[in-house]
């Protein structure tokens, strides 16, 4: 009996322990009757590099999700290495990365092929095309090399994702993540793409503004399978939008409550979504294991909020925090500064937010975030036109660093006073514990008068923690 070939899937090394659902995706389309698929998470292995040559030996393929800034770092090593090993192994490229820059990426020379945007009935068909010997020439949603040149084929239109296969978490070890995440917290999407047009995101290049869904009731049968094999205590929805549609959210709510499936869940929630979503329905939601909601404000100024085409409005952000504090909802508030030619008002707007969020509840966290022109985006275009210039190329790239320290445009006077109102933030809410409070205390002494001059706790704090958790 002849084997099967080899499909191997890897995911690049990186800071957070997300389960790999893009792999996961895209592994479970391939007919398993016909080939062999193996994931490998990075993040996972003693020695990622050795795992993957030693796998990638007479595969099939070699592909990889790649996400702009360190993760790209990874991806390169492991790409060149494979290159190097194999050179005959056809490595393919996906994710955001070369959802943006599909011909770009192409430049480099151990990259053979990328695949953009929703990339499941993509990834099959090329599978099938590269197991038969066959040409890439009108294969949607790809790009790839022909004699030296590079050729864009035409945008895959967006799949329903009905018409897409379970993801088969067979493929990965859920307990493996388990340990790392230190919680038996299990990754789940039930929609990709997002309706709204925020000129910070990469979405609406990426999907177009299109959303589509898996329906209330295979979410249930789907879930429930995954509970009673894996006994988890917390789903967490990784949907860009999960609550665009009230209706749906309070059915797959009902799937749960009906199953009698018993796990807390977590999902992101939009401000003008909470203020739609109303009392019953979140009541019902709450009711089926609801616990925590991921909130993006970015900014606490309508002004900023109009000008990066958030389409909400701070009355709605403020609604929403506090239909979830009467239902007993935890929240999570990300906040975004430093955008280029933001006022200094605007920042204050955003602090003063951040402080009436966090008086609000002790569940509530607002993590602030600094602008970084992520490629894609409509702000990032702008200041292209206007002469400011990206990486060109993925070793630059890989050094793009979205969550980390301010842009060159804000100023050392407000990088200052932000970092240190991130600090005392951190300390002035939260529960307040013994050995804490003389520093809780303080904090909250000095985010009640915006005094962050002379800030020798943080100081020595950092001194005896010098890798803290500032947001």
């Amino acid at each position: 009996m002849s084997r099967k070939p080899k499909i191997v899937l890897y995911n690049p090394c990186s800071v957070f322990f997300t389960m790999p659902l893009a792999l996961l995706a895209n592994g479970s389309c391939i007919d398993r009757r016909e080939f062999d698929v193996r994931i490998i998470d990075g993040r996972l292995e003693a020695d990622p590099l050795e795992r993957v040559l030693r796998e990638s030996e007479g595969a099939l393929l070699l592909g990889i999700t790649v996400l702009t800034g360190d993760p790209l770092r990874d991806a390169l090593k492991v790409s060149r290495a494979a290159k190097a090993r194999c050179p005959d192994l056809p490595v393919v490229w996906g994710g955001w990365h070369a959802s943006l820059f599909p011909l770009e990426t192409l430049s480099e020379p151990s990259v053979d092929i990328t695949v953009q945007g929703q990339g499941e009935a993509t990834f099959a068909e090329l599978v099938e095309r590269l197991a038969g010997g066959e040409e890439l020439g009108g294969l949607e949603g790809v790009a790839f090399r022909r004699e030296g040149q590079t050729v864009l084929n035409p945008a895959r239109p967006i799949v329903s994702m009905n018409d897409l296969a379970a993801a088969d978490y067979e493929l990965i070890s859920t307990d493996r993540y388990f340990s790392l995440k230190a919680q038996r917290q299990i990754d789940y999407i039930s929609s990709v793409g997002c309706y709204f047009r925020c000129a910070f995101c990469a979405d609406p290049f990426v999907y177009g503004r299109r959303w589509t869904a898996i329906s209330p009731s295979r979410v249930g049968r789907e879930v429930e399978t995954l509970w009673r094999r894996h006994r988890f205590t917390e789903l967490a929805f990784q949907d860009e939008t999960f609550f665009t549609y009230p209706e749906r959210a309070t059915e797959i709510a009902h799937e749960f409550l009906n199953r009698g499936l018993s796990f807390e869940w977590t999902a992101t929630l939009r401000a003008d979504q909470g203020v739609r979503l109303g009392e019953e329905n979140l009541e019902l939601c709450v009711r089926s294991g609801l616990r925590r909601v991921l909130v993006g404000v970015e900014s606490g100024s309508q002004e900023m909020l109009d000008w990066m085409q958030k389409d909400l409005t701070v009355e709605q952000v403020l609604a929403t925090a506090d239909l979830c504090l009467r239902h007993g909802v935890s929240g999570i508030f990300p906040f975004i500064v430093g955008f280029p030619g933001e006022s200094d008002d605007s920042v204050v707007e955003t602090l003063r937010l951040i402080k009436r969020l966090r008086g609000m509840s002790p569940g509530f966290e607002t993590p602030i975030f600094y602008f970084k022109p992520y490629p894609g985006s409509r702000i990032t275009e702008d200041m292209v036109r206007l002469g400011h210039e990206l990486p060109s190329t993925l070793d630059e790239w890989a050094d793009f660093d979205f969550i980390g320290s301010a842009a060159p445009w804000v100023s050392e006077k407000k990088y200052r006073l932000i970092e240190r109102f991130k600090f005392y933030n951190r300390f002035a809410g939260g529960p307040q514990t013994w050995w804490r409070w003389p520093l809780q205390a303080v904090s909250r002494w000095r985010c009640r008068r915006d005094f962050y001059g002379l800030p020798l706790e943080q100081m020595l704090i950092e001194r005896l923690h010098p890798t803290p958790r500032l947001s």
